[in-house]
Parts: structure tokens; sequence; C-alpha cells
């Protein structure tokens, strides 16, 4: 299938260099075609999203909101066929990919029910006959650049609030998932969104940067690694411009000596395992109390070499490939690299010998937190595993890291939960669940090198998107 560059309302293909999106359950198999957009291209989607942004503001919320929900119902209603897409493009297991799609669009129905909340506040004003208002406004063009791990989910919590709260956008989306994007933008575009209110653009690095460089673009939102995540937050601190990013993880899960060990496992492992490990909130460190440490190990690995892992079409599959072969290389090299520092493996020592970018869902017992594992997001199914003597060492280990996005601690103490609130220093806090997931109406967002900016989703996106305007009212002398 060939997918298309959207710029001022026209689909067209880019002027750019050709790429070719692949099954990574089979690389032969070519999934879409496309064009990059040229840097011409780049500036006339800047210009024309500048160009519709009056208009865009000026059109009122419910029918802004309007265009979400038909957008949604779009979504929704071809979940199977582009869930079947998402796991031939991204790799994800096909329920998990179904699962997705349909969180797109219940992140788009969220935003256009802003329609209906509050849009200020008034305050009381000591001079008589005056109110102070606090009005709320787009903040212009949106430059929005998201990853291949959630091809349309994160796309729709970046798109959800800057369209509803009238802004409009640059959109490059990873050139490893064209089709999902190309899929979504069909669909605001099918629900009515005027000309140059959304623009994609495919490109490389290049085109990320031009965006955040240029002039015409209000504010930027990223989502990616965190040494790209730098790159933009300094470019944007230099030319004054807001900037959010969500950045990388090395989320650390607390197995307690009181906890459920049964259900610890389990949920260790969805954390570790789902979606290949390729979430940003997967769990990729476990910190086991000593007195239980050997049998948590123990189920943790047993349920990882049961895993079923191949095409992830397939329903039987739980675990499908890498989303590229430098991914697998990558994480390969990392547990190379760990079990020569020491490392024991404990599940996923074989490579698997198959077609395909797929790696063995892998449990490491470290022999410590000097190795490079510690350090390292990987972005693949691997968890290497530390033991704690107290409750107080566990957490210390957990905020061990200079990244801060996902924690899970597992407990039956509500005492020790409460504490792990007020001591972990994470976005985001599980206590007894895995430390992947999260809902659309709650913030989302990591502390330390795991995030920087306003939080996304939730109400929280409306402190990046909009801008306030203090109104001091008085009445007419």
């Amino acid at each position: 299938m060939d997918v298309l560059n959207l710029i001022g309302g026209r689909w067209a293909e880019g002027e750019g260099e050709e790429f070719a999106d692949t099954n990574p359950a089979r690389p032969a198999e070519v999934v879409a075609r496309g064009r990059f957009a040229s840097a011409g291209e780049v500036e006339r989607a800047i210009g024309a999203a500048r160009e519709a942004a009056p208009g865009w503001a000026a059109t009122p919320h419910h029918a802004r909101a309007a265009v979400l929900t038909g957008a949604a119902d779009l979504v929704d209603a071809s979940a199977g066929e582009w869930g079947a897409e998402l796991a031939r493009e991204e790799g994800k297991t096909l329920a998990e990919a179904v699962a997705e799609v349909r969180g797109a669009a219940r992140i788009l129905r969220y935003y256009a029910s802003e329609a209906d909340r509050e849009s200020g506040e008034v305050f009381a004003s000591p001079r008589p006959g005056e109110n102070v208002l606090v009005v709320r406004k787009p903040i212009g063009v949106a430059g929005l650049i998201t990853p291949f791990n959630f091809p349309i989910a994160i796309p729709a919590w970046k798109l959800g609030p800057a369209l509803t709260y009238g802004n409009t956008v640059v959109w490059k989306p990873s050139s490893l998932v064209p089709l999902l994007a190309y899929r979504l933008a069909k669909a605001l575009v099918e629900a009515g969104l005027p000309d140059g209110v959304l623009n994609l653009v495919y490109g490389e690095a290049e085109a990320g940067s031009a965006i955040v460089g240029h002039p015409g673009v209000d504010a930027v939102s990223f989502t990616g690694s965190t040494d790209v995540g730098r790159a933009v937050i300094a470019r944007c601190g230099e030319l004054g411009k807001p900037v959010q990013t969500e950045m990388g993880g090395k989320n650390a899960s607390v197995v307690l000596a009181d906890a459920d060990l049964g259900h610890a496992a389990e949920q260790v492992c969805l954390g570790a395992f789902r979606s290949t490990g390729q979430k940003c909130t997967a769990t990729s460190r476990l910190i086991v109390a000593s007195q239980v440490a050997d049998e948590l190990l123990e189920r943790v690995a047993e349920r990882a070499a049961r895993l079923v892992v191949g095409d992830p079409l397939s329903p039987e599959v739980e675990m499908g490939p890498l989303v590229s072969s430098a991914a697998r290389e990558r994480v390969s090299a990392g547990v190379r690299l760990a079990v020569g520092e020491g490392a024991k493996p404990l599940a996923g020592a074989s490579p698997l010998e198959r077609e395909g970018w797929f790696v063995p869902p892998t449990v490491l017992d470290l022999p410590g937190t000097g190795v490079d594992f510690w350090r390292t997001e990987l972005f693949g199914p691997v968890v290497g595993a530390v033991r704690a003597s107290s409750t107080e060492e566990a957490f210390g280990l957990a905020n061990l890291s200079d990244h801060g996005l996902s924690a899970a601690v597992f407990t039956r103490d509500l005492g020790v939960a409460l504490s792990a609130v007020e001591r972990l220093e994470v976005g985001v806090l599980h206590v007894n669940s895995e430390s992947a997931g999260t809902f659309p109406y709650v913030p989302f967002g990591g502390a330390k090198q795991s995030g920087f900016g306003p939080k996304e989703q939730g109400r929280a996106a409306r402190e990046f998107y909009t801008r306030t305007v203090t109104v001091y009212l008085g009445a007419p002398a």
C-alpha cells in the first residue's frame, strides 16, 4: 500500500527519498511504501498550519469536538483491520494491536468531551464592580514527533488535545510505522478536519529538526529516546519555545517479602514482555526481597520460558518480534554484555534462530547494580534482577537510575505502599500491577531524565496546548 504526505489539505507523494515499511516477523514482506517529504514540503506544511490556525482557533469548541468524535467512530469501526496492519508493521500481537487502535478512539473521545467542561476560571477582585477572568487560548502551531512503539495511541494522545484546544499541527511520525499514521490522519480528514489544520510529513531526523527549529512552530511535543529528547529540549530552549518531552525509562518492579508471589511473577512478566518490551514503561529492572528472591525468580523464569513467541497475527502467540534488525542487534548486544559482566541467564540464554527480528524473553540474575544493564535502556524483552535485604534498600535501588518514568511495588502492606508513593522518584507508580499501562484521563509522564515539561494525557495536557490570558473585567465608568 502507498502512504502519502498531507500538506494543506492535499494528499501527495513526497518529493524526497522512497522508503519501505516492512513486516518485522517476515522482513521480505512490504507492508507499505512512500516517500519522505522534502525540506520544501516541510516548509509548506508549516506554512499551511500557520494559515489555518486563526480559523481553527475561532471554530467553536463543540464543532472541533465533533471532528474528534467522528474520527473516533471511524477508528473504532476499523479496529480489526487496522489492528492487523499495526501488528504487521510494528510487531506487537494482534490482541495488543487491536486494543491499541480502540484505545486511540477512546483518547479522541475523551478530548472531544473537553468541549463540555469549563474552559476558564473567574476570581473575585478587591475592586468594586470588577471580576478577574482566566481564559485559555491555543498556543498556535504544534509540532508533534512520535515514535514507532505505539503507532496510533501516542499520536492520538498528542493530536487529541492539540486539536480540541484549537491548535493546528505539523506531525512527523516514525518512518518505521507510517501506515497507522496515514490511517489516523485519513480518519481525521474524513471526519471533517479543515484543510491545513493537520499536516502529516514523513521524514527522518532532518525533518524533525526542521520542525523543532522553525520559527513558525510555536511549541513542540516529542516522544522518543532520551538523547534525542535532550537535543530537542536544548534547541527549544535556545528559541524560547515551549517543549514537552516523554523520553526513556529504566523501570523497576519491587517485590517485597509479603507479596503474593504468583501474582507478582505474572505481572512482572506482563510488564517486561508485552509489546516485546518496546514500551517506555516496560519493566526492565527487578528488585526482590532476599528471602523470597529464589522462588520469585524461578516463577518469573518459568513463565518467560513458556511464552509463545512468533508471528503476531497468530492467536496463540504471546510475544512478537522487535521492530527492526537494528533493534534486535541492540538488545542482543546488551544481553551479551550483561552476561560478560557476570549476569546469569535464567531464561532466554539462547538466540532464536528464525526469520524475523525475534529475540527470546530473557531473565537475568545480575551480580549487582554496577553493570551496564542497570543503567542502559535496551527497549526489549529483557529484565534483570537484584536482591534487597530490606524495604529501604529496595526503594533505594529502585531510585538508583537517571530515569524516573514508572515503577511497580508488590506488597500487602498499605503503609509500605503509601511509603512508596512518597519515596520513589517516578511519574507513574503501580501498586500490585505491572509497571506499564495508563488511562487517558489521568496525567502521564516521568521524573528525572524521563520527561520534561507539562505532562501528557488527562487535563494535564491543557497546560501545554493552551496559554492563559488573565482578564481584569471592570464595569464601565
